[in-house]
């Protein structure tokens, strides 16, 4: 197979040494922390350029989606980065990360760069969003915009709805402060006695239950008049307006939002552990109770509140975030979910590979006579579900066996496999209890499958399971034969529309005996650390890949190197990209989020050009292409580049060895997305990116790889472009 071409301008940008390597290249340290990005500013640049989304060619909504998704992913970004940083330093450890940071600098690092990044975002909602918004009949309206009848008939449905679950807390000598529960909207509450002159602090919460956005239809006599007007007002404005009635007899000051994130990386001691479940939802409850991280609060909040806050909260002053504007602006969701599609992307019906359509008999029956391989979402995830439906029904079916990491909720899989078992199936699941942020919906399910009688694993101590395998076991005419599925994504058919990501299905006894072994050691007691085919962490993904790329350094300026993943932070595979660009082997990155490398930099790193795309779907899939002078080697999976999965999760890569299956791979999705020009940011040596149209010469037209694929799997998707 003849090498892909690298696109212009990447070509222009990276010109090639060839095989030289003088003495001062040499005589480079590739541990140098100079060459190394930060891991926390490379995860806030990727979130940089999600909020720059809101500014793209998207549809309305999709864009206030995306000033959601920035929030919601800032929100998790401190539960887990920063709290683990804030603990590093309260410890007192000197712990170093690849650039040279200390958790001090890195920490003061986060919060210069994000002060100024929210303080954007809160700009962008502002002064565009939420005027866009209001030009197409969706006004988010603050209280005091409010006319008379409206404040009269909301206070109808505050006393209504709202005041019967409002719980307000005083705070004095003889009540100590109340708990503040992660990521909680809430009021502090300054009223006076109008018999002692004395001023009182009070909290009150935000029901979590009640909409952030109170929709004014229900008692909006205009808006009844005209139903294609929506109306909303922040259900905090409504409450601080209503105080009166929680305090009667006290004068109310004000009201000023705060919001508190508290650290939420549970540190699990699993060997000590009877029951991993019982451990887990214990951990679930502590969740709620860990140290505060940020506190986030309105501008106007004078300085005697903030004092309470910060001392009874025990946060300092970089913990501290201020705003002008609405707080957790991942409530944004809901507007998301008005039945607009005048303002949303336009649907599209997924594509079923040629050889799954019209199948006369049963999917094993194709599956005999080749592989298939699916890219999500372009291709439906619907024979993923269809494989398992028709495994559960199938009276020659004997065994199912399948790991779940996330399958959100009411998945179809898991309909299946409890289909299967009822029908006296033997079905095996691999529940990750520990997926974090989806351990209590992985707990429901684990909890369910046991019921109806499914055997259900937890995996291994100190060990997350992350790859994403199904193998089935079919009594035929000519003895026992298995099929398996595997993939880069989970076995959840929502996301299966949102991510981009490749799934493969095969009758390969090879790879059949890998998922036999897996699962064994998985389930059971093994120590088997090789596999016929399969690369699995922590045993063999490293060194493999690390062999790989050495290969291809000894080729020189004949090596090629292709990664798609979501992650590089790794310094050991690093280092050895950079041996690899010394040598002079192309190298291309698509890193859709954090990378640690530098590309471009003399004598290193000239030869390696790092890519991200951000657009419509969230770009998940991981291929790791070799060229070999010739002879490839293709490998997908489900690992990343970070030492957790390469040294602390089970993770499958698994090859594709078919010629022209790896082409289309090469040639028809990893070149596509290089050709990219709409949607992709070229990473600097110094850390920054920029959107790749920026470095072109004129106006376009721009290449955007997400919608090529859609017209490839037929959609109409030409009014994007």
């Amino acid at each position: 197979m003849a090498e892909i071409t690298i696109p212009e301008p990447i070509q222009d940008a990276r010109k090639s040494n060839g095989a030289k390597s003088t003495a001062k290249q040499q005589a480079i340290d590739l541990k140098d922390p100079s060459l190394y990005i930060n891991r926390e500013l490379s995860n806030i640049e990727f979130n940089r350029r999600v909020l720059h989304e809101t500014q793209s060619d998207h549809p309305l909504l999709e864009r206030v989606k995306f000033l959601a998704i920035f929030h919601a992913n800032m929100d998790e970004f401190f539960m887990v980065r920063v709290s683990g940083l804030k603990q590093q330093f309260k410890l007192g450890l000197a712990t170093v990360s690849s650039d040279g940071l200390l958790p001090r600098e890195q920490l003061a690092n986060i919060h210069r760069t994000l002060t100024q990044l929210f303080s954007e975002a809160n700009t962008i909602w502002r002064d565009q969003l939420h005027v866009q918004l209001a030009e197409t009949n969706i006004h988010v309206l603050r209280y005091e915009e409010l006319s008379k009848s409206q404040r009269n008939k909301l206070r109808i449905y505050f006393e209504r709805e709202i005041f019967p679950v409002l719980t307000p807390f005083a705070s004095d000598p003889s009540r100590p402060f109340p708990h503040i529960s992660n990521l909680s909207l809430n009021l502090a509450i300054q009223v006076r006695d109008p018999k002692t002159g004395d001023m009182r602090f009070a909290r009150v919460k935000v029901p979590p239950p009640l909409s952030r956005l109170v929709p004014l239809k229900r008692f909006d006599p205009d808006q009844l008049s005209t139903p294609a007007v929506q109306k909303f007002v922040w259900s905090e404005e409504v409450i601080a307006a209503n105080l009166d009635r929680l305090f009667p007899g006290m004068e109310i000051v004000a009201g000023y939002p705060f919001r508190v994130t508290r650290n939420s990386d549970m540190e699990l001691q699993e060997e000590e552990a009877d029951d991993l479940l019982l451990m887990m939802e214990d951990n679930l409850r502590q969740r709620h109770f860990g140290t505060v991280v940020r506190l986030e609060i309105d501008e106007s909040m004078p300085q005697a509140v903030r004092d309470i806050l910060m001392s009874n909260l025990e946060v300092d002053s970089y913990d501290v975030y201020t705003t002008n504007g609405p707080l957790g602006l991942s409530s944004l969701w809901e507007l998301h979910r008005l039945e607009r599609p005048d303002l949303k992307d336009r649907p599209f019906p997924p594509r079923t590979p040629p050889a799954l359509q019209n199948v006369r008999g049963s999917i094993f029956s194709v599956l005999r006579q080749r592989d298939i391989l699916l890219h999500h979402p372009y291709d439906s995830f619907s024979p993923v579900v269809n494989l398992l439906e028709s495994a559960a029904d199938d009276p020659d079916v004997l065994a199912i066996k399948t790991t779940l990491y996330r399958v959100g909720t009411n998945p179809p899989v898991l309909q299946a496999l409890k289909k299967a078992r009822l029908n006296n199936k033997q079905v095996a699941a691999v529940v990750e209890l520990k997926a974090r942020f989806d351990e209590e919906t992985n707990i429901h399910w684990a909890q369910e499958l046991e019921g109806v009688g499914v055997h259900v694993a937890y995996g291994l101590i100190g060990l997350k399971t992350h790859c994403k395998v199904t193998l089935i076991v079919r009594r035929e005419r000519d003895g026992i034969r298995r099929y398996v599925h595997l993939s880069s994504g989970n076995y959840n058919s929502a996301t299966a529309r949102l991510y981009t990501d490749i799934g493969f299905m095969s009758h390969d006894e090879a790879l059949a005996d890998d998922a036999s072994d897996l699962f064994n050691f998985l389930t059971g007691y093994s120590r088997q650390e090789e596999f016929r085919k399969f690369l699995v962490a922590p045993m063999t993904i490293r060194p493999k890949l690390l062999e790989l790329i050495q290969r291809e350094t000894q080729l020189g300026s004949k090596g090629r190197i292709i990664f798609k993943c979501n992650s590089l932070v790794d310094s050991e595979l690093i280092r050895n990209l950079y041996k690899a660009s010394q040598a002079g082997v192309k190298i291309d990155l698509i890193v859709r989020g954090i990378c640690g490398l530098r590309p471009g930099i003399q004598g290193v790193s000239e030869n390696i050009q790092v890519m991200s795309i951000v657009g419509r779907f969230l770009e998940h899939s991981r291929v790791y292409y070799f060229h070999n002078n010739g002879d490839p080697a293709l490998y997908m999976g489900s690992a990343d580049l970070m030492p957790r999965n390469l040294d602390r999760r089970v993770e499958v890569l698994f090859p594709i060895e078919d010629p022209a299956m790896t082409q289309y791979i090469v040639e028809d999705i990893l070149a596509v997305c290089l050709r990219d020009t709409a949607k992709s940011h070229i990473l600097q040596s110094d850390g920054r990116y920029i959107p790749r149209r920026y470095l072109l010469e004129g106006d376009g037209p721009y290449f955007d790889s997400q919608v090529w694929f859609l017209r490839q799997s037929g959609s109409n998707t030409g009014e994007y472009l």
